[in-house]
Protein backbone atom coordinates (compact mmCIF):
# COMPACT_ATOMS: atom_id res chain seq x y z
CA UNK A 1 0.00 0.00 0.00
CA UNK A 2 2.70 2.59 0.77
CA UNK A 3 4.34 1.88 -2.62
CA UNK A 4 1.07 2.47 -4.43
CA UNK A 5 0.66 5.83 -2.69
CA UNK A 6 4.19 6.81 -3.73
CA UNK A 7 3.54 5.92 -7.36
CA UNK A 8 0.27 7.82 -7.34
CA UNK A 9 1.95 10.88 -5.87
CA UNK A 10 4.76 10.66 -8.39
CA UNK A 11 2.30 10.42 -11.27
CA UNK A 12 0.59 13.62 -10.12
CA UNK A 13 3.92 15.41 -9.74
CA UNK A 14 4.90 14.50 -13.29
CA UNK A 15 1.96 16.46 -14.73
CA UNK A 16 3.20 19.87 -15.97
CA UNK A 17 1.94 22.94 -14.10
CA UNK A 18 0.51 24.39 -17.31
CA UNK A 19 -1.96 21.53 -17.66
CA UNK A 20 -3.17 21.97 -14.10
CA UNK A 21 -4.21 25.58 -14.82
CA UNK A 22 -5.70 25.01 -18.25
CA UNK A 23 -9.36 24.37 -19.01
CA UNK A 24 -10.48 21.81 -21.57
CA UNK A 25 -11.00 23.29 -25.01
CA UNK A 26 -14.79 23.08 -24.88
CA UNK A 27 -14.91 24.90 -21.53
CA UNK A 28 -12.39 27.52 -22.64
CA UNK A 29 -14.54 28.16 -25.71
CA UNK A 30 -17.64 28.49 -23.53
CA UNK A 31 -15.83 30.85 -21.13
CA UNK A 32 -14.27 33.20 -23.71
CA UNK A 33 -16.58 33.06 -26.74
CA UNK A 34 -20.22 33.47 -27.73
CA UNK A 35 -21.00 30.97 -30.47
CA UNK A 36 -23.58 32.12 -33.03
CA UNK A 37 -25.42 29.19 -34.54
CA UNK A 38 -27.85 29.39 -37.44
CA UNK A 39 -30.90 29.44 -35.15
CA UNK A 40 -29.64 31.34 -32.08
CA UNK A 41 -26.44 32.23 -30.19
CA UNK A 42 -25.24 30.00 -27.34
CA UNK A 43 -22.93 30.56 -24.35
CA UNK A 44 -24.34 34.06 -23.97
CA UNK A 45 -23.94 34.08 -20.17
CA UNK A 46 -20.44 34.25 -18.77
CA UNK A 47 -19.01 32.61 -15.67
CA UNK A 48 -19.19 35.33 -13.01
CA UNK A 49 -18.44 33.14 -9.98
CA UNK A 50 -14.76 33.33 -9.03
CA UNK A 51 -14.62 29.67 -8.01
CA UNK A 52 -16.40 28.27 -11.07
CA UNK A 53 -13.28 26.31 -12.12
CA UNK A 54 -11.59 25.93 -8.76
CA UNK A 55 -11.74 22.13 -9.00
CA UNK A 56 -9.59 22.34 -12.14
CA UNK A 57 -7.06 24.70 -10.59
CA UNK A 58 -8.17 27.70 -12.64
CA UNK A 59 -8.76 31.01 -10.87
CA UNK A 60 -11.76 32.85 -12.36
CA UNK A 61 -11.65 35.78 -9.94
CA UNK A 62 -11.25 39.43 -10.94
CA UNK A 63 -8.27 41.37 -9.60
CA UNK A 64 -6.51 44.65 -10.29
CA UNK A 65 -3.37 42.77 -11.36
CA UNK A 66 -5.27 40.74 -13.96
CA UNK A 67 -7.06 43.82 -15.24
CA UNK A 68 -3.83 45.79 -15.66
CA UNK A 69 -2.22 42.85 -17.43
CA UNK A 70 -5.04 42.16 -19.89
CA UNK A 71 -6.56 45.61 -20.46
CA UNK A 72 -5.65 47.28 -23.72
CA UNK A 73 -7.01 50.00 -26.03
CA UNK A 74 -6.15 49.94 -29.72
CA UNK A 75 -7.31 52.91 -31.86
CA UNK A 76 -8.30 51.76 -35.35
CA UNK A 77 -9.69 54.98 -36.85
CA UNK A 78 -9.64 58.60 -35.70
CA UNK A 79 -11.07 61.59 -37.55
CA UNK A 80 -12.34 65.00 -36.51
CA UNK A 81 -15.88 63.72 -35.92
CA UNK A 82 -15.64 60.00 -35.13
CA UNK A 83 -13.32 57.29 -33.89
CA UNK A 84 -13.23 53.51 -33.68
CA UNK A 85 -11.12 51.68 -31.14
CA UNK A 86 -10.84 48.23 -29.58
CA UNK A 87 -11.27 47.82 -25.84
CA UNK A 88 -9.70 44.52 -24.82
CA UNK A 89 -9.79 42.68 -21.52
CA UNK A 90 -12.96 44.14 -19.97
CA UNK A 91 -16.41 42.86 -19.10
CA UNK A 92 -19.50 43.94 -21.03
CA UNK A 93 -20.63 45.96 -18.00
CA UNK A 94 -17.55 48.22 -18.29
CA UNK A 95 -18.01 48.66 -22.04
CA UNK A 96 -21.67 49.52 -21.54
CA UNK A 97 -20.82 51.96 -18.74
CA UNK A 98 -18.65 53.99 -21.12
CA UNK A 99 -21.40 53.95 -23.75
CA UNK A 100 -24.01 55.24 -21.30
CA UNK A 101 -21.70 57.90 -19.86
CA UNK A 102 -20.87 59.18 -23.35
CA UNK A 103 -24.55 59.48 -24.25
CA UNK A 104 -25.96 60.87 -21.00
CA UNK A 105 -23.31 62.24 -18.65
CA UNK A 106 -20.57 64.05 -20.57
CA UNK A 107 -21.64 67.76 -20.51
CA UNK A 108 -21.92 70.12 -23.46
CA UNK A 109 -23.30 73.60 -24.16
CA UNK A 110 -26.75 73.91 -25.77
CA UNK A 111 -29.36 76.63 -26.22
CA UNK A 112 -31.78 76.49 -23.29
CA UNK A 113 -33.67 79.81 -23.26
CA UNK A 114 -35.17 81.75 -26.17
CA UNK A 115 -36.31 85.36 -25.79
CA UNK A 116 -38.62 85.92 -28.74
CA UNK A 117 -38.93 89.53 -29.84
CA UNK A 118 -40.65 88.90 -33.17
CA UNK A 119 -41.69 85.80 -35.10
CA UNK A 120 -44.04 86.18 -38.07
CA UNK A 121 -42.85 82.99 -39.79
CA UNK A 122 -45.05 79.90 -40.24
CA UNK A 123 -43.07 78.07 -37.53
CA UNK A 124 -44.53 78.31 -34.05
CA UNK A 125 -42.37 79.80 -31.28
CA UNK A 126 -41.99 76.50 -29.38
CA UNK A 127 -41.07 74.55 -32.55
CA UNK A 128 -38.52 77.20 -33.51
CA UNK A 129 -37.05 77.10 -29.98
CA UNK A 130 -36.76 73.32 -30.13
CA UNK A 131 -34.91 73.49 -33.47
CA UNK A 132 -32.47 76.05 -32.09
CA UNK A 133 -31.78 73.90 -29.02
CA UNK A 134 -30.63 70.98 -31.19
CA UNK A 135 -28.01 72.99 -33.12
CA UNK A 136 -24.50 71.84 -32.03
CA UNK A 137 -22.41 74.69 -30.63
CA UNK A 138 -18.68 75.10 -31.10
CA UNK A 139 -18.00 75.79 -27.43
CA UNK A 140 -15.80 73.83 -25.00
CA UNK A 141 -18.04 72.99 -22.01
CA UNK A 142 -14.97 72.58 -19.76
CA UNK A 143 -14.54 76.37 -19.84
CA UNK A 144 -17.99 77.04 -18.40
CA UNK A 145 -19.83 76.41 -15.14
CA UNK A 146 -23.22 74.86 -14.51
CA UNK A 147 -26.04 77.30 -13.80
CA UNK A 148 -28.81 76.72 -11.28
CA UNK A 149 -32.20 78.36 -10.89
CA UNK A 150 -30.87 80.88 -8.36
CA UNK A 151 -27.71 81.81 -10.29
CA UNK A 152 -27.47 85.00 -12.30
CA UNK A 153 -26.47 84.44 -15.96
CA UNK A 154 -22.90 85.66 -16.38
CA UNK A 155 -19.91 85.25 -18.66
CA UNK A 156 -18.90 81.98 -16.92
CA UNK A 157 -22.18 80.09 -17.29
CA UNK A 158 -24.08 81.55 -20.27
CA UNK A 159 -23.46 82.08 -23.99
CA UNK A 160 -25.69 84.59 -25.80
CA UNK A 161 -26.63 84.52 -29.48
CA UNK A 162 -28.77 86.85 -31.56
CA UNK A 163 -30.85 86.04 -34.62
CA UNK A 164 -32.45 88.88 -36.60
CA UNK A 165 -33.53 87.97 -40.13
CA UNK A 166 -36.30 89.41 -42.30
CA UNK A 167 -37.61 88.90 -45.83
CA UNK A 168 -38.61 92.09 -47.59
CA UNK A 169 -41.99 92.37 -49.25
CA UNK A 170 -41.93 91.59 -52.93
CA UNK A 171 -38.73 89.49 -52.70
CA UNK A 172 -38.22 85.75 -53.04
CA UNK A 173 -38.47 83.30 -50.15
CA UNK A 174 -35.26 83.05 -48.11
CA UNK A 175 -33.79 80.26 -45.98
CA UNK A 176 -32.54 81.03 -42.49
CA UNK A 177 -29.38 79.03 -41.69
CA UNK A 178 -27.67 78.35 -38.39
CA UNK A 179 -24.69 80.43 -39.51
CA UNK A 180 -26.81 83.56 -39.06
CA UNK A 181 -26.76 83.14 -35.28
CA UNK A 182 -24.52 85.95 -34.03
CA UNK A 183 -22.45 85.51 -30.86
CA UNK A 184 -22.84 88.28 -28.27
CA UNK A 185 -19.63 88.29 -26.20
CA UNK A 186 -20.82 91.27 -24.13
CA UNK A 187 -23.99 89.48 -23.03
CA UNK A 188 -27.69 90.07 -23.64
CA UNK A 189 -28.82 93.08 -25.63
CA UNK A 190 -32.52 92.76 -24.83
CA UNK A 191 -33.79 95.00 -22.06
CA UNK A 192 -35.92 93.48 -19.30
CA UNK A 193 -37.75 96.78 -18.70
CA UNK A 194 -37.49 100.41 -19.67
CA UNK A 195 -35.13 102.47 -17.45
CA UNK A 196 -36.90 104.41 -14.67
CA UNK A 197 -34.89 107.52 -15.59
CA UNK A 198 -33.07 108.51 -18.75
CA UNK A 199 -29.65 108.23 -17.10
CA UNK A 200 -30.19 104.75 -15.63
CA UNK A 201 -28.34 101.79 -17.09
CA UNK A 202 -30.41 99.45 -19.21
CA UNK A 203 -31.08 96.15 -17.39
CA UNK A 204 -30.70 93.04 -19.56
CA UNK A 205 -31.25 89.31 -19.06
CA UNK A 206 -27.57 88.69 -18.23
CA UNK A 207 -25.00 90.22 -15.93
CA UNK A 208 -21.59 90.07 -17.62
CA UNK A 209 -18.74 91.65 -15.63
CA UNK A 210 -16.39 91.37 -18.61
CA UNK A 211 -16.46 90.39 -22.26
CA UNK A 212 -16.14 86.69 -23.08
CA UNK A 213 -13.49 87.64 -25.66
CA UNK A 214 -11.16 88.38 -22.74
CA UNK A 215 -11.54 84.94 -21.12
CA UNK A 216 -11.79 82.72 -24.20
CA UNK A 217 -9.01 81.93 -26.65
CA UNK A 218 -11.27 81.59 -29.71
CA UNK A 219 -14.67 83.02 -30.69
CA UNK A 220 -17.78 80.97 -30.06
CA UNK A 221 -20.42 80.00 -32.58
CA UNK A 222 -22.25 77.06 -34.14
CA UNK A 223 -20.39 73.97 -35.34
CA UNK A 224 -22.26 73.68 -38.63
CA UNK A 225 -23.38 76.85 -40.40
CA UNK A 226 -25.64 75.20 -43.00
CA UNK A 227 -28.39 73.80 -40.76
CA UNK A 228 -31.81 75.07 -41.89
CA UNK A 229 -33.71 76.85 -39.11
CA UNK A 230 -36.69 78.25 -41.03
CA UNK A 231 -37.87 79.62 -44.36
CA UNK A 232 -39.27 83.13 -44.54
CA UNK A 233 -41.73 84.44 -47.09
CA UNK A 234 -42.12 88.08 -48.14
CA UNK A 235 -42.89 90.30 -45.16
CA UNK A 236 -41.94 87.68 -42.54
CA UNK A 237 -39.24 88.15 -39.91
CA UNK A 238 -37.59 86.44 -36.93
CA UNK A 239 -35.93 88.38 -34.12
CA UNK A 240 -34.81 86.58 -31.00
CA UNK A 241 -32.05 86.10 -28.46
CA UNK A 242 -30.83 82.61 -27.49
CA UNK A 243 -29.01 81.73 -24.26
CA UNK A 244 -26.91 78.54 -24.11
CA UNK A 245 -25.98 76.84 -20.82
CA UNK A 246 -24.10 73.75 -19.69
CA UNK A 247 -25.99 70.48 -19.26
CA UNK A 248 -25.94 66.69 -19.70
CA UNK A 249 -27.81 64.34 -22.00
CA UNK A 250 -29.81 62.60 -19.28
CA UNK A 251 -31.67 65.92 -18.74
CA UNK A 252 -32.31 66.52 -22.46
CA UNK A 253 -30.93 64.94 -25.63
CA UNK A 254 -29.74 68.33 -26.93
CA UNK A 255 -26.87 68.16 -24.40
CA UNK A 256 -25.71 64.74 -25.56
CA UNK A 257 -22.21 65.17 -27.04
CA UNK A 258 -22.51 62.19 -29.40
CA UNK A 259 -24.69 61.48 -32.40
CA UNK A 260 -24.24 57.87 -31.34
CA UNK A 261 -21.90 55.77 -29.22
CA UNK A 262 -22.08 52.00 -29.56
CA UNK A 263 -20.03 48.84 -29.33
CA UNK A 264 -20.02 45.25 -30.55
CA UNK A 265 -18.00 42.20 -29.66
CA UNK A 266 -15.13 41.30 -31.99
CA UNK A 267 -16.32 38.80 -34.62
CA UNK A 268 -14.39 35.57 -35.07
CA UNK A 269 -15.04 33.40 -38.14
CA UNK A 270 -13.57 29.89 -38.03
CA UNK A 271 -13.58 27.40 -40.91
CA UNK A 272 -13.79 23.98 -39.25
CA UNK A 273 -13.39 21.99 -42.49
CA UNK A 274 -11.90 23.02 -45.79
CA UNK A 275 -14.42 24.39 -48.28
CA UNK A 276 -13.22 23.94 -51.85
CA UNK A 277 -14.36 24.24 -55.43
CA UNK A 278 -17.86 25.46 -56.21
CA UNK A 279 -18.83 25.48 -52.54
CA UNK A 280 -16.06 28.01 -51.86
CA UNK A 281 -17.27 30.28 -54.67
CA UNK A 282 -20.86 30.09 -53.45
CA UNK A 283 -19.74 30.96 -49.93
CA UNK A 284 -17.86 34.06 -51.13
CA UNK A 285 -20.91 35.24 -53.11
CA UNK A 286 -23.26 34.54 -50.18
CA UNK A 287 -21.51 36.92 -47.73
CA UNK A 288 -22.82 40.51 -48.16
CA UNK A 289 -19.77 42.16 -46.53
CA UNK A 290 -17.04 40.08 -48.26
CA UNK A 291 -15.68 38.33 -45.18
CA UNK A 292 -14.46 35.37 -47.27
CA UNK A 293 -12.08 35.19 -50.21
CA UNK A 294 -10.78 32.53 -52.61
CA UNK A 295 -7.27 31.10 -52.24
CA UNK A 296 -5.73 29.60 -55.38
CA UNK A 297 -4.24 26.15 -54.64
CA UNK A 298 -2.79 25.66 -58.10
CA UNK A 299 -3.85 23.19 -60.80
CA UNK A 300 -7.31 24.78 -60.79
CA UNK A 301 -7.93 24.12 -57.10
CA UNK A 302 -9.68 26.72 -54.96
CA UNK A 303 -10.60 26.97 -51.31
CA UNK A 304 -12.37 29.52 -49.14
CA UNK A 305 -10.40 31.51 -46.54
CA UNK A 306 -11.39 34.14 -43.99
CA UNK A 307 -10.13 37.49 -45.30
CA UNK A 308 -11.95 40.16 -43.25
CA UNK A 309 -13.46 38.68 -40.07
CA UNK A 310 -13.80 42.14 -38.48
CA UNK A 311 -16.34 43.11 -41.14
CA UNK A 312 -18.75 40.33 -40.12
CA UNK A 313 -22.18 41.70 -39.17
CA UNK A 314 -23.51 38.36 -37.90
CA UNK A 315 -26.10 38.00 -40.66
CA UNK A 316 -25.44 34.21 -40.42
CA UNK A 317 -25.90 33.63 -44.13
CA UNK A 318 -22.69 31.59 -44.18
CA UNK A 319 -23.87 29.11 -41.54
CA UNK A 320 -27.13 28.46 -43.38
CA UNK A 321 -27.10 25.98 -46.21
CA UNK A 322 -25.04 22.92 -47.13
CA UNK A 323 -21.66 24.21 -45.88
CA UNK A 324 -23.03 25.73 -42.68
CA UNK A 325 -21.64 22.92 -40.47
CA UNK A 326 -18.13 23.64 -41.74
CA UNK A 327 -18.15 27.23 -40.40
CA UNK A 328 -18.48 28.57 -36.88
CA UNK A 329 -19.26 32.19 -36.04
CA UNK A 330 -18.02 33.45 -32.68
CA UNK A 331 -17.79 36.64 -30.68
CA UNK A 332 -14.87 37.30 -28.36
CA UNK A 333 -16.44 37.93 -24.98
CA UNK A 334 -13.90 40.46 -23.62
CA UNK A 335 -13.01 42.28 -26.87
CA UNK A 336 -15.27 45.22 -27.81
CA UNK A 337 -15.21 47.43 -30.90
CA UNK A 338 -16.31 50.91 -29.81
CA UNK A 339 -17.50 53.61 -32.19
CA UNK A 340 -17.96 57.23 -31.09
CA UNK A 341 -19.55 59.83 -33.39
CA UNK A 342 -19.26 63.35 -31.98
CA UNK A 343 -21.80 66.08 -32.64
CA UNK A 344 -18.90 68.52 -32.91
CA UNK A 345 -18.71 70.13 -29.48
CA UNK A 346 -15.60 68.12 -28.57
CA UNK A 347 -13.34 65.77 -30.55
CA UNK A 348 -14.20 62.07 -30.06
CA UNK A 349 -10.92 61.26 -28.29
CA UNK A 350 -11.59 64.06 -25.77
CA UNK A 351 -15.10 62.75 -25.20
CA UNK A 352 -13.72 59.34 -24.28
CA UNK A 353 -11.16 60.77 -21.85
CA UNK A 354 -13.94 62.81 -20.23
CA UNK A 355 -16.04 59.63 -19.91
CA UNK A 356 -13.09 57.91 -18.19
CA UNK A 357 -12.85 60.79 -15.70
CA UNK A 358 -16.57 60.59 -14.93
CA UNK A 359 -16.38 56.83 -14.34
CA UNK A 360 -13.36 57.37 -12.10
CA UNK A 361 -15.29 59.95 -10.06
CA UNK A 362 -18.18 57.49 -9.68
CA UNK A 363 -15.82 54.77 -8.41
CA UNK A 364 -14.17 57.16 -5.95
CA UNK A 365 -17.59 58.20 -4.67
CA UNK A 366 -18.60 54.58 -4.06
CA UNK A 367 -15.32 53.80 -2.29
CA UNK A 368 -15.61 56.83 -0.06
CA UNK A 369 -19.20 55.96 0.91
CA UNK A 370 -18.28 52.35 1.67
CA UNK A 371 -15.33 53.39 3.82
Amino acid sequence: MPKKETKSKKAVDDVPDQQENKLPDYLELQRTRVVCNADAPIHTQGFQYSGAFAAMGVDNSVSVEKFCKNFKIDIKRLTEDDMEFDMIGVDASIANAFRRILIAEVPTMAIEKIFMADNTSVIADEVLSHRLGLIPLDADPRLFDYISENDVPNERNTICFKLHVSCEKGSQQITVKSGELEWLPEGSQLSMASPAQSGDKQKTFTSFSQSQKEILEKPLGVKFKDITIARLGPGQAIELEAHAVKGVGKVHAKWSPVATAWYRMLPEVVILEQIEGEEAEELVKKCPVNVFDIEDLGNGGKRAVVAKPRACTLCRECVMGPCGEKIQLRRVRDHFIHTIESTGALPPEVLFTEAVKILEEKCERVISELS
